[in-house]
């Protein structure tokens, strides 16, 4: 089984596109991130033709996340327990949720579309909304694998951290300035490998970036990030044998500014008899 994350920067700009990819790479489910709209404006049909199901979740023009699956996909859910709401110039509990978090089932798989809020500035509101996001969502984590330590968990997306210095190459980023870099949000993403989560692409694909801002050449100069991630559990992890990351999808006739990132996985069920993609 083929499993791939992509922020796909508006879905209704880049649908073609994105179905496209899906077909040439035989990809069996895809985490997307920033659809940037509603179910009902979603081009369900063109994905629907090529054999994928859907599950969306959308509020607006703004965040939003959805799956596209040829398999079934079961316990739909479009937040996690804990997950905190933001609304600009307002603190406390009960504020509304975003569209950020879509969580299914696959094979027996436990599959989560996330889009980490970007935290905007070290002096914003959004930047404290962005920890406190990261450690409910950590929180969960632990709270659901220690219930069921077997499960094959993994958390797909936009997680608008760059962990390692060798994962930044935008010179805009400055140490102490700069979010994205900043010691607490590598902290709080280093804390979900103390949670039992491993990054199962980074030993495959020790290098590359995942996403490249559109100003400045930032993508022939190769001034990007790698801040797009999947994190699985022992038992996910334990199913991959091979990762990818594909950049050659910021190429092109009106990219998105993110590429995909994928993994395969030999299930007990079935035969990997794929070619490797480098």
């Amino acid at each position: 089984m083929r499993i791939a994350t992509w922020n796909v920067n508006s879905i209704r700009a880049r649908s073609a596109r994105v179905v496209d990819w899906l077909v040439r790479e035989d990809i069996d489910v895809l985490a997307m991130q920033e659809i940037k709209c509603k179910p009902e404006q979603f081009p369900s049909d063109i994905f629907e033709e090529a054999g994928y199901e859907l599950a969306i979740h959308g509020l607006s023009q703004w965040n939003g996340v959805a799956f596209a699956s040829r398999h079934p996909m079961t316990d739909v859910a479009t937040s996690f327990p804990g997950m905190p709401g933001f609304l600009k110039g307002q603190e406390g509990p009960g504020l509304p949720l975003e569209a950020r978090a879509l969580g299914v089932t696959v094979n027996d798989l436990r599959l989560w579309s996330l889009y980490v809020p970007n935290g905007r500035a070290l002096d914003d509101p959004h930047y404290a909304y962005k920890l406190d996001w990261l450690a409910k969502l950590d929180e969960h984590t632990r709270e659901e694998l220690a219930a069921n330590p077997d499960l094959a968990l993994a958390l797909m997306g936009d997680w608008n951290v760059a962990p390692l210095d060798s994962d930044v190459g935008d010179p805009t980023l400055v140490p102490g300035v700069s979010t994205h870099i900043s010691p607490p949000e590598r902290a709080a993403f280093e804390a979900f490998a103390a949670a039992g989560l491993t990054d199962p692409v980074r030993p495959l694909v020790p290098e590359g970036f995942t996403y490249w801002d559109y100003k400045q050449l930032r993508f022939p100069r190769n001034e990007g990030l790698r801040i797009d991630f999947i994190l699985g559990s022992p038992a996910f992890t334990g199913l991959v044998t091979d990762a990818s990351i594909h950049r050659n999808e910021r190429k092109g006739d009106a990219p998105s500014d993110h590429v995909p990132v994928v993994v395969d996985l030999t299930l007990d069920d079935e035969d990997d008899d794929r070619p490797m993609i480098f």
